[in-house]
């Protein structure tokens, strides 16, 4: 492997986005034992965000509070998205190291960049802003997280070497989706020698449950290694990885992660050729590709829960589920909007980092599932 920033990181992060949850409130008991394990196998990097609800917090009382600050590092984020001003998106860096109470953040990261942002991160001058925090000692390594193709992102590395490292999306299923074009993305970010932080290398769970094609042949290959395992080894198998984000959301994805992940192996020649057939079946799949981030639900004006919805979709368009794809619609839906009460506002396609047709596939689940 080649040298580049973040090489010596542990190869599994702790994406904290998706936390256990007890009704809607995050579960920081079970969000503290999760951390425990973690460290104790020897794993260190922990990524929030400005806008993960709930998630700063939940780093202080489950984190911060509990152990030495030098014994873990920390990603937060700064969403120019969700700040009406430049004083509002500067405020947000004050807000996230009080709500962490970590003192600084070893990483700091301007959040979702792509052709609908770059320019007002620019004309904010945010770039220049988490500089000086830098010099100040608050930042100690400035990043990006990026969600567009690989032209801008070659554009963004040239105008900003100060970037030490870039967060991409990158999984087996979306290596070569023109969507989001992992592979494209990954090899302008080598080009320009980044440590690349991954997300979504389960893309969001689905693939901890992939098709059910999928699943024979991993479990005939290694039956006791799961689904999730196959997509975190083939993200932390590339180059030049500092760290890939997994969201484990409760002690056993946890415990799975860590019996995997503490004494990592790369994919070998044979798992290389599985997941490549896996990749062509995923291909030929009619999933809507939600990866549940749930940016789209903050600003929906009829409180349509998006993800959820599609989920339960997915049921009937992957596996044929049809009774439990509308039974967990109902479920879903109760007491919020439904897929038919979208008013075609498209705030939520303006916030989606999958630039998924949200509007037009709501309208196809409601005449899929409310039937």
């Amino acid at each position: 492997m080649s040298d580049y920033f973040g090489k010596e990181t542990p190869k599994l992060g702790f994406g904290l986005m998706r936390l256990p949850r007890v009704t809607v409130r995050i579960d920081v008991k079970q969000t503290s034992a999760m951390v425990d394990k973690f460290l104790e196998a020897g794993f260190t990097y922990f990524d929030t965000a400005f806008v993960y609800v709930g998630s700063e917090a939940a780093a202080k009382k489950a984190l911060v509070d509990r152990h030495p600050r030098e014994s873990y590092t920390l990603a937060s984020k700064l969403n120019v998205m969700a700040a009406p001003t430049e004083k509002a998106a500067k405020k947000q860096f004050e807000t996230s190291l009080k709500r962490t109470g970590a003192g600084y953040f070893d990483y700091y990261l301007l959040h979702a960049l792509s052709s609908g942002s770059v320019d007002r991160y620019e004309k904010l001058g945010l770039w220049d802003y988490v500089k000086e925090q830098k010099e100040k000692g608050l930042i100690k390594h400035i990043g990006f997280s990026y969600h567009d193709g690989p032209e801008l992102l070659d554009k963004l590395l040239t105008q900003h070497p100060e970037a030490e490292f870039v967060q991409l999306q990158i999984n087996y299923a979306d290596w070569e989706n023109p969507k989001v074009t992992s592979r494209a993305n990954y090899e302008v970010a080598r080009k320009h020698n980044k440590g690349i932080v991954i997300m979504e290398p389960v893309k969001g769970g689905r693939l901890a449950d992939p098709p059910a094609e999928v699943k024979k042949m991993f479990t005939g290959y290694a039956p006791d290694a799961s689904p999730a395992s196959w997509a975190i080894r083939f993200a932390a198998s590339l180059d030049g990885v500092l760290t890939v984000l997994s969201g484990m959301s409760n002690l056993a994805q946890m415990e799975d992660n860590l019996g995997f992940m503490r004494d990592f192996k790369p994919l070998n020649n044979d798992e290389r050729a599985i997941i490549q057939k896996a990749q062509e079946i995923l291909g030929k799949s009619a999933a809507i590709p939600c990866t549940a981030c749930r940016y789209c639900v903050e600003g929906c004006p009829k409180h349509i829960p998006i993800p959820d919805i599609f989920a339960a979709a997915n049921k009937h368009l992957t596996n044929g589920q049809t009774a439990e794809a509308r039974a967990d619609y109902q479920a879903a839906t109760a007491g919020k909007g439904r897929a038919s009460d979208c008013v075609g506002c498209h705030q939520c396609e303006k916030m989606c980092p999958q630039h998924l047709p949200v509007v037009e596939q709501l309208a196809k689940c409601a005449a899929l599932l409310e039937k």
